[in-house]
């Protein structure tokens, strides 16, 4: 019996897009790994940590999508951002600022 699978054409551009910007930034930071989170309506986020520590963030429009995509890349993608994953990241002084201004109610007008 042939496969009557839908196939989405649109869907398939932003996996292929995704992937890509997935491997461009593991190629700029030595190789990534990854994590994919539900964020509701919005779709899932894609969490990459490079491996000198560089880290970044992409949104697909759903959590299938971001899987696809992550596995289309071929980084090695973790179940939790936890651990030894976790540990992996590296944060400067402007992430520590950042941090530091929303906890204490973000940054004075004077």
């Amino acid at each position: 019996m042939a496969d009557t699978q839908q196939v989405d054409p649109k869907a398939e551009r932003r996996v292929a897009k995704l992937a890509k910007q997935i491997g461009a930034f593991s190629k700029a930071h030595g190789g990534a790994e990854g994590q994919v989170a539900y964020i509701g309506e919005r779709g899932a986020r894609i969490v990459l940590v490079g491996e000198d520590g560089g880290w970044g963030d992409l949104v697909a429009p759903s959590y299938e999508i971001a899987e696809q995509a992550v596995e289309k890349s071929g980084i090695t993608v973790h179940e939790a951002f936890d651990g030894e994953f976790a540990a992996k990241v590296k944060t400067g002084p402007y992430e520590w600022t950042r941090m530091a201004g929303i906890q204490v109610g973000g940054p004075s007008n004077g």
